[in-house]
Formats: structure tokens, C-alpha cells, sequence
């Protein structure tokens, strides 16, 4: 089963114009499949085969010279060595664009190496695991229920074999993560207090990150907690969202919140074994956050808008659980995991806040929840309570 992915005309926009590309993103979201389905007529060759990496990276002008363009390289991360050689061949020739399509799970050292040799010749996009919007085109009435979506998460191998079960999926997945990505990335001395930081990371997913207390509760220095932080980072499994911040308005926590990229992922690391099990869970409205947060970031990097997603807490402790700034205002949105929403007090923070922002704020603010039918706030047209599990026009197009 082929899933039709989003950013996928974005990509074939971006090749145009620019001589390399590469997509980032964690293991088994599909960077591979994704770009030979793009860019069917390109020669392919993966660096995961050592031998191979190796010429990549020694003998670069040599195994660059036996592949024809346009070449997708996968796992470039493999070949940093690499990138010297595609600079001098770009160099060569500027006009040429799409020549070098890469794949790379591990974003930070892609970058520094992006920065020293390809600097202004090459685009980096992102690809996350599925949206329930990827899901649902490709799937239809299949498509699991909000409860089992979140989960199964969108990882497109649970969803091309709905038998499979997750947690055996997840159990393999952490495995190989943890031999790969992260002994590449850093010498961890004990791979198993690894696994319990990125546990202990899910059970604050969704929360303000308190890296003293995380790293308090593995045993581990506050400097290692802040490394292995920046491995997860890095490898596409957690992202740090930051409170929005006005240097000119009020003092604003400037603290990030810790979430997951894939609430899948993020179920398994809490030990919920099932559907049900997540619904009767006290993590259930954190999942939930989580999947709206993931879908506004799916659509932000399909899309390229310029619009930036924050959260809004501020010193008197008044707190919001998305910001959408675009040119200039601000949307809130609060993510509950409710059916309907009955209690005015769900909208109050939000209603503050849009007060205090005056004309910064946009006429149009949202509440995600699980509501049957979308519609107007009924005390404050200003708010629409919406179904965030149905919901995809995130960004203006």
C-alpha cells in the first residue's frame, strides 16, 4: 500500500530549485520510499552497506563518477566526506538543479556538514511519520478511530499491515535505535539508562522541560541529561517547543515543553498496551496534545508557510496551549480531548490572553476537541470549537 505524502509537491517544488536536497527525519518515516516515488527515474544507492559508505566517503569524486544523475543517496549521514565532493561538482555547474536528492535520519550532523560544504546550494526538508489526514486518503472508512490512531501512531509500516502489532513494531524500533543513532551519535556508556531517559521523556511529554528533575529521576549529571536530550532531538524522535515571547511585552516563561513527534512511539514508551488502555490513561490529554501539535508541524513543513508554532504561558501562570503567529498575529488554540466542549472555563485562558494581545491577535480562535460537527463558539463567535482529529486547514494556503 502506497500512502500519498503531503509535503510530496513541495519536494518536486524545492528540487527545482536548488542542485541538492535532503530529507531529514526519524528511521521508518519513509525519506526512501518517498523520494524513489518522486523521482522514479533517478539512479538510487544506500550508504547503509559499510563498504559502500566507506567508498562514499574516501574515494568520493571515484563513487560519484559511477552513478548517474540525478542520484538519490540514502543515509548520507554515512559520508560526511561526501559533501566536499557534491560542493566542487555543484560548483561546476549552478544552473543544474535536482542533481543530489540525500536522506538522513540524523538532522544535526546533516546540517553541520550542509553549513561547511553546501551552503546556499542545498535545501533541507523534513518528513515526520504519517498525518491522519495521509492516513485517511489512503485508508478511507479503514482509517482507526482517534483513540486507536493516536496509539498506533503514523508510522506507515503499522498502518501498510494493520495485524502487526505495535508494541512489537515499537519494541524492534527502540532496539535498533538505540544501536544505531544513538552509539553513532555519542558514546553512551549504559544504552539501557539511555531507554530509561527516553521513558522518563515520555512521561513528561507535553510538559514544561525540567531538565534537573529528568535527569534527578535517571541517576544521570544535568549536563548528560541535556546531551541525550539533544540526541533525541537530533534524531527526529522529540521536538522543544518554545513559549512565544515579546521582548517588548511581558515577561514570558521562557522555558520549552517537551513533546513527542509521534504519539505511537510515545504510547509505547508510557507502557499503554492497547486503545483502551490510553483512553483510561491520567497521559491521555498529553497524547492528545501531542497529535494536534504533530499535525500543525506535518502541515507547517508540507506547506513551507512562514508561520511558527509556540505555546503561551506567561508569569501570572495564565497558560494556552498553541500559538500561531503569522505575519505579525496571533492565533490561540487549546487542544482537549472531550467529545464536546460544555464548560465556559475551558475557554478562558484563551479568552484572556486574546484580550491582553489586543490588536496583535487574530480575529479567529480555535478550540481542537472531538465535537461531531464543527461550529462558532456559542458566547464568543471570536472562538470555533473544532474536530482537531478531522481538522487540516492549519495554515493559510
Amino acid at each position: 500500500m502506497w500512502f500519498d505524502r503531503d509535503i510530496g509537491a513541495r519536494i518536486r517544488r524545492v528540487a527545482q530549485q536548488f542542485p541538492a536536497l535532503v530529507l531529514t527525519g526519524a528511521r521508518q518515516t519513509g525519506k526512501t520510499a518517498l523520494l524513489r516515488n518522486l523521482f522514479p527515474a533517478a539512479t538510487f544507492v544506500s550508504l547503509d552497506l559499510p563498504s559502500m559508505a566507506h567508498q562514499a566517503d574516501t574515494a568520493g569524486d571515484e563513487f560519484i563518477r559511477d552513478q548517474p544523475e540525478p542520484l538519490i543517496v540514502d543515509e548520507i549521514q554515512y559520508a560526511p566526506g561526501l559533501f566536499r565532493h557534491l560542493k566542487r561538482l555543484i560548483d561546476t555547474d549552478r544552473h543544474r538543479m535536482g542533481r543530489f536528492l540525500m536522506t538522513g535520519s540524523q538532522k544535526f550532523q546533516l546540517m553541520q556538514s550542509v553549513s561547511e560544504s553546501l551552503a546556499g546550494r542545498c535545501a533541507v526538508l523534513e518528513l515526520d511519520t504519517l498525518s491522519v489526514a495521509e492516513v485517511r486518503a489512503a485508508l478511507g472508512e479503514n482509517t482507526p478511530p482517534p483513540a486507536e490512531m493516536l496509539w498506533r501512531g503514523g508510522y506507515p509500516e503499522l498502518h501498510r499491515s494493520p495485524s502487526l502489532d505495535p508494541r512489537d513494531f515499537f519494541t524492534g524500533y527502540v532496539a535498533t535505535y538505540l544501536e544505531r543513532d544513538v552509539r553513532q551519535l555519542m558514546r553512551v556508556a549504559s544504552l539501557r539508562d539511555f531507554e530509561r531517559f527516553i521513558r522518563a521523556c515520555a512521561l513528561r511529554g507535553g510538559q514544561l522541560l525540567n531538565l534537573a528533575e529528568l535527569a534527578r529521576d535517571v541517576a544521570i549529571a544535568g549536563s548528560t541529561a541535556r546531551d541525550w536530550l539533544s540526541v533525541l532531538e537530533a534524531s527526529g524522535q522529540v521536538v522543544l517547543l518554545e513559549p512565544w515571547f515579546n521582548n517588548a511585552g511581558k515577561r514570558m516563561i521562557k522555558t520549552p515543553k517537551l513533546y513527542f513527534r509521534d504519539t505511537g512511539l510515545m504510547c509505547f514508551l508510557l507502557g499503554l498496551d492497547s486503545a483502551a488502555a490510553l483512553e483510561r490513561s491520567p497521559f491521555l490529554g498529553h497524547v492528545w496534545e501531542t497529535f494536534i501539535l504533530g499535525q500543525m508541524l506535518r502541515a507547517k513543513q508540507a506547506t513551507g508557510t512562514a508561520a511558527n508554532v509556540f505555546f503561551w504561558r506567561d508569569a501570572q501562570g495564565t497558560e494556552v496551549d498553541f500559538v500561531i503567529e503569522h505575519e505579525g498575529r496571533l492565533r490561540l488554540v487549546e487542544a482537549k480531548w472531550a467529545a464536546q466542549i460544555e464548560d465556559t472555563r475551558v475557554a478562558t485562558p484563551l479568552l484572556k490572553v486574546r484580550n491582553q494581545l489586543g490588536k496583535k491577535a487574530a480575529d479567529e480562535h480555535w478550540i481542537l476537541c472531538r465535537t461531531a460537527r464543527s461550529h462558532r463558539w456559542p458566547r464568543e463567535p471570536g472562538v470555533r470549537i473544532l474536530n482537531g482529529y478531522e481538522f487540516t486547514g492549519w495554515f493559510p494556503t
